[in-house]
């Protein structure tokens, strides 16, 4: 266990005991929490310059491993901006890292899935009653990736996808895979469906569009713990894909940042197959809604995963961080804003790109995560 790994788990034990025993009593809770800032100037900023105002000290933060390759532009673009300051972000699943943030054991968490209901009220807890609230800072295709040398993508209606990962599907030349491909080589080979054997947004997100757009076949629902129905579970995006490149005959699904040279599918969306890229995973956005009944700030998405809008590539994650709108101190909350918008600006989301293949926010979604972050302070 690394040491970022060990202080972030005793911050978040020591944040769990302290909820626990104290309730709301914020100033024990803070003693316990991972480190914060140490000193910072103000750090406010614009979606198009990053934080303008120089800060400095250390945020922490935790979550989603399908981050980690865009947390790395992330960290280099905003240090070389606030030399003085450092970001440290262990990707330990979206799941992990919102438990950790609601224990107060580090300064923001990265999820793939926004919020749920009892975990915005746990989260008046550990942010005090102006809460937390969901920046959609990452928007990615999730990759369906397989392993089958001299294959290099493959069509999947939904209900196809959904029997291979629900065990009705097992072997790679049955009919209804041929039945779509008819001008591939398909082998008499077993399937082997990999997923993620940690509790995770990834799989929540994938279990999400299995569940609008095949229904009778995928039966389990949305979930972010894999069901116990088989196949090969693997810890975190690095290792679904290490799974799946290690066995020929295996298929999973993961960030399409992280998939490297296996092959991929693409997904019946209306009458057309559609391949995954940063752009038609963006288009998710743009024909989904905004959850109702939460707070002004907070910018969580019910996605459209059964849409038939031309071009959409609807198996994509928004993937969020997830902030207090106070902080118990105003270094910390000078640099949670600071990095946040530099996040959120156009260098910033030009370096997620970069580093992950992620699809930029559009200049519009910028400004309202922008507004959000502003409203970011001490008590």
């Amino acid at each position: 266990m690394t040491p970022l790994r060990r202080k972030l788990l005793a911050a978040a034990i020591a944040g769990s005991l302290a909820l626990a025993a104290c309730g709301d009593d914020d100033d024990e809770q803070g003693a316990d929490t991972a480190p914060a800032a140490d000193t910072a100037t103000a750090g406010t900023g614009t979606p198009d310059d990053g934080a303008a105002t120089p800060v400095r000290g250390t945020l922490v933060g935790a979550g989603a491993s399908s981050q980690a390759a865009a947390m790395q532009g992330w960290q280099s673009g905003f240090q070389a901006l606030h030399p003085d300051a450092t970001v440290e972000y262990d990707p330990v699943g979206s799941g992990g890292g919102r438990e950790m943030f609601l224990a107060g054991g580090v300064d923001f968490a990265g999820s793939d899935a926004y919020l749920d209901d009892e975990e915005l009220a746990a989260a008046t807890e550990r942010c005090g009653e102006a809460g937390a609230i969901d920046l959609p800072h990452y928007i990615s295709p999730i990759a369906v990736a397989f392993n089958l040398p001299g294959i290099e993508t493959l069509n999947l209606r939904p209900e196809t996808l959904a029997g291979i990962f629900a065990g009705t599907i097992t072997n790679w030349n049955d009919e209804a895979i041929v039945a779509d491909n008819p001008d591939v080589d398909l082998p008499d080979r077993p399937i082997n469906p990999v997923h993620r054997s940690d509790e995770s947004g990834t799989t929540e997100n994938f279990t999400e569009y299995l569940d609008a757009v095949a229904p009778d076949v995928w039966t389990h629902g949305v979930v972010e713990s894999w069901p116990n129905i088989g196949g090969e579970g693997a810890q975190g995006t690095s290792g679904v894909v290490a799974a799946i490149s290690a066995g020929e005959g295996s298929i999973g699904y993961a960030d399409a940042s992280q998939v490297l040279d296996l092959g991929t599918a693409a997904l019946l969306v209306g009458d057309e197959f559609v391949g995954y890229s940063p752009e038609a995973a963006a288009r998710i956005v743009d024909v989904s809604t905004r959850v109702e009944g939460r707070g002004e700030h907070d910018l969580a998405f019910d996605l459209v995963r059964d849409t038939t809008e031309e071009g959409v590539y609807p198996l994509a994650l928004v993937s969020y961080h997830i902030v207090c709108l106070e902080y118990e101190d105003q270094a910390t909350a000078d640099l949670v804003k600071a990095f946040m918008s530099y996040v959120a600006s156009e260098e910033g989301q030009a370096a997620a790109a970069q580093t992950a293949g992620s699809a930029p926010l559009s200049a519009e979604l910028r400004a309202e995560i922008q507004e959000a972050i502003d409203q970011i302070r001490a008590r």
